[in-house]
Protein backbone atom coordinates (compact mmCIF):
# COMPACT_ATOMS: atom_id res chain seq x y z
CA UNK A 1 0.00 0.00 0.00
CA UNK A 2 1.31 3.42 -0.93
CA UNK A 3 1.69 6.05 1.75
CA UNK A 4 -0.41 9.20 1.67
CA UNK A 5 2.60 11.15 0.44
CA UNK A 6 3.35 8.68 -2.34
CA UNK A 7 -0.27 8.94 -3.44
CA UNK A 8 -0.37 12.73 -3.59
CA UNK A 9 3.14 12.96 -5.05
CA UNK A 10 1.79 11.72 -8.39
CA UNK A 11 0.97 14.81 -10.51
CA UNK A 12 -2.15 13.37 -12.17
CA UNK A 13 -3.64 12.46 -8.80
CA UNK A 14 -2.97 15.97 -7.48
CA UNK A 15 -4.68 17.38 -10.57
CA UNK A 16 -7.69 15.14 -9.96
CA UNK A 17 -7.84 16.19 -6.30
CA UNK A 18 -7.69 19.84 -7.37
CA UNK A 19 -10.63 19.36 -9.73
CA UNK A 20 -12.65 17.58 -7.09
CA UNK A 21 -11.92 20.33 -4.55
CA UNK A 22 -14.23 22.64 -6.50
CA UNK A 23 -17.00 20.21 -7.46
CA UNK A 24 -17.85 16.57 -7.88
CA UNK A 25 -16.97 15.15 -11.30
CA UNK A 26 -17.56 12.06 -13.40
CA UNK A 27 -14.69 10.04 -14.83
CA UNK A 28 -15.45 11.44 -18.28
CA UNK A 29 -15.51 15.03 -17.00
CA UNK A 30 -12.15 14.56 -15.30
CA UNK A 31 -10.65 12.97 -18.40
CA UNK A 32 -11.81 15.80 -20.66
CA UNK A 33 -10.56 18.54 -18.36
CA UNK A 34 -7.18 16.93 -17.74
CA UNK A 35 -6.74 15.49 -21.27
CA UNK A 36 -6.40 11.98 -19.89
CA UNK A 37 -7.91 8.72 -21.14
CA UNK A 38 -10.78 7.13 -19.22
CA UNK A 39 -8.67 4.09 -18.21
CA UNK A 40 -5.93 6.37 -16.84
CA UNK A 41 -8.42 8.46 -14.88
CA UNK A 42 -10.07 5.31 -13.53
CA UNK A 43 -6.70 3.92 -12.43
CA UNK A 44 -5.86 7.07 -10.49
CA UNK A 45 -9.35 7.30 -9.00
CA UNK A 46 -9.08 3.70 -7.79
CA UNK A 47 -5.87 4.55 -5.91
CA UNK A 48 -7.42 7.71 -4.48
CA UNK A 49 -10.59 5.84 -3.49
CA UNK A 50 -8.70 2.99 -1.80
CA UNK A 51 -6.67 5.56 0.16
CA UNK A 52 -9.86 7.35 1.24
CA UNK A 53 -9.25 10.61 -0.66
CA UNK A 54 -12.37 10.30 -2.80
CA UNK A 55 -15.72 8.56 -2.73
CA UNK A 56 -18.20 7.89 -5.48
CA UNK A 57 -21.91 7.62 -6.08
CA UNK A 58 -23.80 6.26 -9.05
CA UNK A 59 -25.82 8.81 -11.03
CA UNK A 60 -27.78 7.07 -13.80
CA UNK A 61 -25.12 5.56 -16.09
CA UNK A 62 -22.11 7.31 -14.61
CA UNK A 63 -20.08 7.24 -11.43
CA UNK A 64 -19.54 10.66 -9.83
CA UNK A 65 -16.55 11.28 -7.57
CA UNK A 66 -16.16 13.78 -4.76
CA UNK A 67 -13.34 14.71 -2.43
CA UNK A 68 -13.18 13.39 1.13
CA UNK A 69 -11.37 15.94 3.34
CA UNK A 70 -10.23 13.66 6.16
CA UNK A 71 -6.98 12.35 4.59
CA UNK A 72 -6.04 15.88 3.58
CA UNK A 73 -6.64 17.05 7.15
CA UNK A 74 -4.08 14.46 8.25
CA UNK A 75 -1.56 15.88 5.76
CA UNK A 76 -2.37 19.40 6.94
CA UNK A 77 -1.75 18.37 10.56
CA UNK A 78 1.59 16.82 9.58
CA UNK A 79 2.61 20.05 7.83
CA UNK A 80 1.67 22.33 10.76
CA UNK A 81 5.10 22.25 12.50
CA UNK A 82 6.81 23.11 9.22
CA UNK A 83 4.50 26.07 8.70
CA UNK A 84 5.37 27.32 12.19
CA UNK A 85 9.08 26.85 11.42
CA UNK A 86 8.90 28.87 8.20
CA UNK A 87 6.59 31.46 9.70
CA UNK A 88 9.13 32.15 12.44
CA UNK A 89 11.95 32.49 9.92
CA UNK A 90 9.97 34.67 7.53
CA UNK A 91 8.94 36.92 10.44
CA UNK A 92 12.60 37.25 11.47
CA UNK A 93 13.57 38.13 7.90
CA UNK A 94 10.81 40.73 7.74
CA UNK A 95 12.04 42.33 10.99
CA UNK A 96 15.60 42.35 9.65
CA UNK A 97 14.52 43.97 6.38
CA UNK A 98 12.48 46.57 8.29
CA UNK A 99 15.58 47.50 10.31
CA UNK A 100 17.57 47.90 7.11
CA UNK A 101 15.15 50.54 5.78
Amino acid sequence: METVFEIIAEPNRRAILSLLASSQQSVGDIGRQLHMSQPTVSKHLRVLREAGFVESTVDAQRRVYRLRPEPLQDVDAWLAPFRRFWSTHVDALERHLDRMD
